[in-house]
């Protein structure tokens, strides 16, 4: 039997018009390291990671059409551990060029939305302790005081069905996931 360890997300690549730009995007604002670049036959690639245990979590690589009309990566989402961490990125995004800024929450989390030059939608989020029915998306001011946004994201998940403590949650999917593997 197959369990959940045996198959784990890696890294993501992603095909851009300026590798120089993006690379600086997602060196600046997100504090990524480069690990390696190079080329690969007629594509040039920078590899960048945030964590020591992966050579990289990242991939860019040239070649993305530049009229292309319709981006297929829905989005890309990075978790941080606190709503601090979650301002001081937000800071950061705005100085590095990020565009099309929301911070809202979903209930399980606050995230913020934006779009890096090249108009890749990212997800920055912070998990919180309670889950409710998604897909659920409201505004929030990240300005306000940390005990005043996550008690506005609980009160909205209070008002799902099925809103419940994360821990219960994560027991009830791990149930679920394991009769998956069963087959």
């Amino acid at each position: 039997m197959e369990t959940p360890s045996q198959l784990q997300f890696s890294h993501i690549g992603l095909y851009v018009t300026d590798l120089p730009r993006m690379a600086r995007f997602y060196k600046g604002a997100l504090r990524f390291t480069q690990t390696d670049a190079g080329d690969l036959g007629a594509v040039q690639l920078v590899f960048l990671s945030r964590d020591p245990n992966e050579h990289h979590q990242l991939v860019l690589a040239t070649g993305r059409p530049a009229d292309m009309a319709f981006n297929v990566v829905n989005q890309i989402s990075f978790r941080v551990p606190d709503l601090a961490a979650l301002r001081g990125f937000h800071d950061r995004l705005l100085a590095e060029g990020a565009s099309d800024m929301h911070p809202v929450t979903h209930g399980n989390a606050v995230s913020l939305y934006c779009r890096d030059p090249e108009g890749n939608r990212l997800e920055l989020f912070m998990d919180t302790p309670w889950y409710c029915d998604q897909p659920l998306r409201e505004p929030i001011d990240l300005a306000r005081p940390d005990a005043e946004i996550l008690a506005q994201a609980e009160a909205i998940a209070r008002r799902y069905p099925k809103f419940m403590p994360r821990a219960q949650w994560q027991a009830e999917v791990a149930r679920r996931m394991q009769e998956d593997q069963r087959g």
